[in-house]
């Protein structure tokens, strides 16, 4: 994956967390050494500039003596190398990286070109710095992870090479790097930033994709089992409507339930007037959750291409302007659109389990078993699904709406950016938890019924199949679960054919 500073899309990002490589386009490196020169410039001439030659934060009126600046810019990271709590998820720290890698390639960071060589090496070489995942604001940058990123450049704190957790000094030097020492404002330069939650959001966004894409598989699954109409998935319906999601969820589940000879058996004379809504408003529900999944995605998609940084040093000019654009206002609104998004699909998936489990409202045996009362059978998967539903509406609640001044009123306004995305790893795990339920029960209602449902229905099921027999008595249930996870997880039902953020 060429990485070019300012022109990456969104699908080169979803491959880099997916674990490709990663290599820098070196046509960049010119506008790095521009940078670099303007912040040599400015320190010959000696006048104070913010994070070059002053303290920071509520100490930038103190000026700090040429002989000192780089000892600066060390002081500045290993304070604030501050986190705890356990380390992000590997595939995280390296989509951290390369975003930051981004946004210093475009040489407004005023970092050096060997600074910029570094990151890019550790990053071809996989060398993923060990960093706990909490402990920002999302304000004045993602400071406390982005100083872990930067320190283990330096050689302290921790790394992993090979998988294998190493002291950062000792792995560094085993893959032929040195340490780096830092230059004027190369500190700063690398811990401002979003890209802490920028990395965790378009994670928690490319997760929330996949299981967007098997929620549509086994909200089909589970209208079939219960003998639900297709008429509300008519395109007619939703062209009225005029909201794409929707028109391109309804064609999504009519493609999915064609041809489906239990869905034959009961056009007609069926007593039933209208499903319910977990059933009938999918394409609502569904459409309006993936129209939200765009609209996050393209403002992450702008915030991977930005520079956060502050001071921004503009080599044309010479000039070193301080602003905000560390404040990740952005980031932590996109990253609540996605948390609502993906408690809602687990919400709706989780009143199909309950429809599927009622014999009254599905017509099946109770709780999906040939022998209820004395087995009980899907009883309690559906409410491990409530149980994961009512977690991820908690967890749903607005991070952005929150704010902590910081740095003694310094950093009065925070965006709580931090957490508010790396919240969206857990949600997406529930919400995976949940879909593989209803995957089983799903299934389980089709097999109860005496027709097979559609072509490619029955080879999802025929996939679940293969892991996991049909629920003739109670067993352990916990297995099933955890291998319908396991499809899940691997892509199973993530059918590119199916609509997608991009």
């Amino acid at each position: 994956m060429i990485l070019t500073p300012g022109a990456v899309e969104l699908a080169a990002w979803r491959a880099i967390y997916r674990g490709a490589e990663v290599r820098f386009d070196e046509r960049a490196l010119a506008d790095v050494a521009r940078g670099a020169a303007a912040v040599a410039a400015i320190v010959e001439k000696g006048a104070p500039v913010y994070g070059i030659n002053t303290g920071f934060g509520k100490l930038a009126s103190v000026r700090i003596a040429q002989e000192d600046l780089a000892l600066l810019q060390t002081n500045l990271v290993l304070s604030h190398a501050a986190g705890v709590g356990e380390p992000m998820p590997r595939e995280v720290v390296r989509l951290m990286m390369a975003l930051k890698l981004a946004s210093l390639g475009q040489g407004a960071s005023g970092v050096r070109v060997e600074t910029v060589r570094m990151l890019a090496a550790m990053l071809a070489q996989g060398l993923v710095p060990v960093v706990p995942a909490q402990g920002s604001v999302g304000a004045s940058g993602d400071l406390a992870p982005l100083a872990h990123m930067t320190a283990a450049m330096l050689g302290v704190g921790e790394i992993f090479a090979g998988g294998v957790r190493k002291p950062a000094e000792a792995a560094l030097m085993e893959a032929g790097l040195a340490p780096l020492a830092l230059g004027p404002k190369e500190g700063l330069a690398l811990l401002n930033g979003t890209q802490f939650s920028t990395a965790f959001a378009l994670a928690g966004l490319f997760e929330a994709e996949a299981n967007f894409r098997a929620a549509l598989v086994t909200g089909a699954l589970s209208t079939d089992a219960a003998r639900g109409t297709d008429a509300p998935f008519d395109p007619r319906i939703h062209e009225l409507r005029r909201q794409q999601g929707q028109k391109e969820v309804a064609a999504a589940l009519r493609t999915l339930m064609a041809g489906s000879p239990i869905r034959a058996s009961h056009r007609e004379n069926d007593p039933r007037v209208q499903d319910p809504y977990c059933l009938r408003c999918q394409p609502q529900v569904m459409g309006a959750a993936l129209d939200v999944l765009r609209q996050a995605a393209e403002t992450l998609t702008r915030e991977a291409n930005g520079v956060s940084d502050n001071p921004l040093i503009f080599a044309d000019t010479g000039e070193a302007l301080s602003g905000g654009n560390f404040h990740a206002e952005p980031v932590a609104f996109a990253a609540d659109m996605i948390a609502m998004a993906v408690c809602e699909i687990g919400s709706i998936a989780e009143r199909r389990i309950s429809l599927l489990v009622d014999p009254v409202l599905s017509g099946l045996p109770a709780f999906l078993t040939p022998k209820p009362g004395l087995n009980s059978g899907f009883m309690i998967p559906q409410v491990t699904a409530a149980a994961l539903v009512s977690e991820n509406k908690g967890r749903a609640f607005p991070a952005s709406v929150d704010s902590i001044p910081t740095s003694a009123n310094q950093e009065d306004h925070v965006s709580m950016a931090g957490h508010g995305a790396r919240r969206l790893m857990v949600m997406n795990d529930n919400l995976r938890a949940v879909l593989a339920i209803e995957y089983l029960a799903a299934a389980q209602g089709c097999d109860l019924l005496p027709l097979p449902s559609s072509a490619p229905l029955e080879a999802a099921k025929a996939k679940l199949r293969a892991r996991v027999a049909r629920l003739d008595d109670d067993r352990h249930f916990a297995p099933d679960i955890e291998a319908a996870i396991g499809l899940l997880k691997d892509g199973a039902l993530n059918d590119a054919s199916l609509p997608g953020v991009a």
